[in-house]
């Protein structure tokens, strides 16, 4: 899975109850193509045996410097990118000083390639000034600091200290593994979910978007090293890591959400299954069940691609929309693609078994500004996310060239 096949990953774990988290960090990071080799600290043993990591990465575990000759030169040069989870405070200390007393701290002071430190210790350690200088020495050296996270920690007590979980640690480590991308500096705008409109204070009207799709294509943008403001409607599919999230409810709140992202945005990438329809009047109280029918006028809610479309034409913003249809899906998709100011148009049925709504496959249809078509076929929605990113840059690329070249 992109960025991770062929992909080596030094993972450094220091002596923390915290332990237990790298061996699933090492299970994900494999799952997703890595390689994945593991230094234990010799306090990092005594929470989680190296038998663990060697049953999960399939490869020796490395505990010594005097275990093999130049060891502490070879893993971190031959790594991609090295991880240190937990880092404990110690560790953190030792690093901020350039000392190279064991293996772990000599592999990452000779390590050419990018260093993710996770943090987790009691909150008195952190917000000591001591660890905080030393984290911003890390900075400073060119080490990334991923966490940590606010919340209970081993010892009853609550607050910032926790280690990342592995799915938050996972995409910034496919962000740093990123090859160079024509997203990279770039702003994105991603909408997600269906919207709702309220029909009283109980009921409303929806449709059946789960919003993985949209959350997809945002965590592959963020990835490849945009900068991503998601804005997603209600869903009760786990939302990216990375990405800025603004949550939203109504039409009308994600338009006003919409509008303000797109103030310094580059690209829209406009996967939200906004609702086409609202209930004319809301009721102030809950509809009473009388045993008769009930009949609901309906109105047209609003078009966001169409509220958009001027400001998004004059200020050269990309844009890819999705198109969800039943009959005439390329005529339609080329009409909206027109109508709405689009570059590109994923059209899909919502007919097609294991496609469209609630599924985690997807089967596109990519139109583009001359009509053409491309067939995408049946695939993971992840995997799509990063063939359509595939498609926008070499798109972007080529009307830069194309400008260049008038």
């Amino acid at each position: 899975m992109r960025p991770f096949d062929g992909r080596r990953v030094l993972l450094v774990v220091s002596g923390g109850i915290a332990a237990y988290k790298s061996a699933i960090l090492a299970r994900r990071l494999i799952e997703a193509g890595a390689a994945v080799e593991v230094i234990l600290t010799e306090s990092a043993e005594r929470f989680v045996g190296r038998v663990t990591f060697e049953g999960i990465t399939g490869g020796r575990v490395h505990t010594s410097l005097w275990n093999r000759p130049l060891a502490h030169l070879d893993l971190g040069r031959e790594a991609d990118v090295v991880v240190i989870a937990p880092a404990t405070a110690d560790l953190i200390s030792k690093l901020a000083t350039g000392a190279a007393s064991d293996l772990a701290t000599s592999t990452v002071l000779a390590a050419p390639g990018p260093v993710i430190v996770c943090p987790a210790m009691n909150t008195r350690m952190w917000e000591h000034p001591a660890t905080r200088a030393n984290a911003v020495r890390l900075l400073d050296f060119g080490y990334a600091i991923a966490g940590p996270a606010d919340g209970p920690l081993a010892e009853g007590e609550s607050g910032p200290g926790r280690l990342l979980e592995p799915e938050e640690i996972v995409p910034l480590i496919g962000r740093t593994l990123e090859r160079a991308t024509g997203l990279r500096g770039r702003a994105v705008v991603a909408t997600a979910g269906p919207t709702r409109a309220a029909l009283d204070p109980v009921r409303f009207v929806s449709n059946r978007s789960s919003g993985r799709m949209g959350f997809a294509l945002a965590e592959a943008a963020w990835r490849r090293g945009g900068d991503v403001t998601l804005i997603s409607g209600p869903s009760q599919v786990p939302r990216p890591a990375g990405p800025r999230l603004v949550e939203v409810e109504t039409a009308g709140e994600m338009l006003a959400a919409l509008e303000s992202a797109l103030t310094n945005a580059d690209i829209l990438l406009m996967a939200a299954a906004v609702g086409d329809f609202e209930p004319a009047v809301e009721a102030a109280s809950k509809i009473t069940k009388t045993g008769h029918g009930l009949e609901v006028t309906l109105r047209a809610g609003p078009d966001l691609l169409m509220e958009t479309r001027d400001f998004r034409a004059e200020n050269g913003i990309f844009t890819l929309g999705f198109a969800l249809e039943t009959d005439d899906l390329l005529s339609r998709g080329r009409e909206k693609l027109e109508r709405k100011g689009m570059q590109l148009v994923a059209v899909n049925s919502a007919l097609e078994p294991d496609a469209g709504f609630e599924s985690e496959t997807n089967r596109i249809t990519l139109i583009d500004r001359t009509g053409a078509a491309e067939e995408l076929p049946l695939a993971k929605k992840t995997e799509l996310a990063d063939q359509l990113l595939d498609r926008i840059e070499a798109s972007i690329e080529a009307s830069i060239e194309a400008a260049a070249g008038s």
